[in-house]
């Protein structure tokens, strides 16, 4: 199953890096790709993640995150 998060509040290299860590560590999450040009990330799950876990991992980190259907 495949999910794109819009992820407010980053600016640079480092917040992408911090945001895709944070979301690598969810059970479940198999890929993550961050995107600063775009405010996203692109994320592949191997199990049954809810939106709200997801976003809670990116709020977290300190970025603002919602799910985009």
């Amino acid at each position: 199953m495949n999910k794109t998060l819009a992820i407010t509040g980053m600016s640079c290299g480092h917040c992408v890096n911090t945001v895709k860590s944070a979301l690598e560590k969810v059970g479940g999450v198999a890929t993550v790709d961050v995107s600063l040009d775009e405010n996203r990330a692109d994320l592949t799950l191997s199990g049954d993640v809810g939106d709200s876990v997801l976003v809670a991992a990116v709020e977290a980190a300190g970025y603002q995150a919602q799910t985009r259907s």
